[in-house]
């Protein structure tokens, strides 16, 4: 299968996660990405587990090349205008004004390349009071109202993996994709902003359009009600999760599954709206009843049931479920210096085909000689380069 995205090249001037992530996006489509990093250690998730190919950097780098350039000196300015020149798409989540400074600006950026695009991210805008505030991932959940629906008032606790983050960089990719299809009738480029707070209050938006259309109380337990979801510890001590939604053959199909026919006509839940109203006291009636048996046989019953349901499985679990070893969700490839390496597939299939052959993450530097090579560079030009410390 032809990749999407094939023949479209990315340059990567990221970080962490959000730039990262929609570059890999990318380059899961097909196209060809070259990551520029700086040779004192490059991109700082490459060390978070020690070493220099630890497991978070691994996460949002898989199909891409590794370039080391520093950027601020005059010959490395020069190679990535080069790169410019040749590329589709730019994308960097430096704070505003960064790639000003480095006389990277939109200006002389697209008169370098007409046809490029740019996508930038930056925690919260290119303008207004917060702009040159540094963000992370919890700080964007904090002020995007998102992490108060998450949060123990009685406990509060940042809980779980990165949501910020990623969400911007999907939004970031497809917003490349977006320009990248409007290139083809117009032969220009574009330049893209997001930031990690809209990205973040777009991507859940109920709770503020119920709060205005509706003026409900939005807390941590808003949309869990609304949607009936649960989960409740089983007499084995593992945990079951059940989302019943709307449907009224789901609530009587729990009912069965459970043997708990007399909550069908109780006053406080035999309507939707009551359940909801009553949602904590529902869990504790529920929960009761969970514990009188083990997690696989509620599993059974409620299978039988039709009731929406699953496992809730810890890490290592998810590896050995059915469905996800015949989905061959998870693969396994091997660099040539590093072993082998696990990552996850890209969760779209073409045609019953996944887009495209992984390669695994890029050691720093691994490709720098290569790129060179391909702009011109011969090896004298190349060791001249190393030893002016620019690359």
């Amino acid at each position: 299968m032809r990749s999407p995205l094939h023949g479209v090249r990315v340059l990567e001037l990221t970080t962490m996660i959000t730039g990262p992530l929609a570059g890999m996006l990318l380059s899961d489509l097909g196209a060809s990405v070259i990551k520029i990093e700086n040779r004192e250690g490059g991109d700082p998730f490459r060390s978070h587990q020690g070493g220099a190919y630890g497991g978070h950097f691994l996460s949002y780098n898989r199909n891409k090349r590794s370039l080391t350039l520093d950027v601020r000196s005059p010959q490395g300015k020069d190679i990535f205008f080069e790169l410019i020149v040749q590329s589709d798409v730019l994308i960097d989540n430096f704070r505003p004004g960064v790639l000003g400074r480095l006389g990277f600006t939109w200006d002389v950026l697209t008169k370098k390349n007409p046809r490029l695009i740019h996508a930038s991210i930056t925690g919260f805008g290119g303008d207004g009071p917060y702009r040159d505030r540094p963000s992370y991932d919890a700080v964007a959940q904090a002020l995007s109202g998102v992490l108060f629906q998450f949060i123990d008032p009685n406990a509060p606790q940042p809980r779980g993996p990165t949501l910020a983050d990623n969400i911007s960089g999907f939004y970031a990719a497809y917003a490349v994709l977006g320009a990248l299809y409007e290139r083809e009738k117009t032969n220009r480029g574009c330049r893209i902003e997001t930031s990690m707070l809209e990205a973040t209050i777009a991507f859940a938006p109920d709770a503020f359009i119920n709060y205005r259309r509706h003026n409900m109380d939005i807390g941590p337990l808003s949309r869990v009600s609304a949607s009936q979801s649960y989960v409740f510890p089983c007499q084995d001590g593992k945990c079951i999760a059940v989302h019943l939604s709307s449907q009224t053959k789901f609530w009587e199909g729990l009912l069965e599954a459970l043997g708990r026919q007399d909550l069908a006509t109780h006053p406080d839940f035999a309507e939707r709206k009551n359940r909801i109203k009553n949602y904590e006291k529902l869990r504790d009636v529920l929960a009761k009843t969970y514990l009188t048996r083990p997690r696989s046989e509620w599993a059974s019953r409620l299978d039988a049931a039709d009731v929406p349901h699953a496992p809730v499985y810890n890490i290592p679990e998810v590896f050995d479920d059915p469905q996800i070893r015949h989905l061959g969700t998870f693969y396994r490839v091997q660099h040539q210096s590093e072993g082998e390496v696990w990552g996850i597939q890209p969760p779209v299939v073409f045609d019953g085909q996944r887009p495209g052959k992984i390669t695994p993450p890029p050691v720093l530097g691994e490709n720098t000689d290569a790129i060179l090579a391909e702009l011109g560079c011969n090896a004298e030009a190349i060791g001249a380069l190393k030893d002016a410390k620019i690359v």
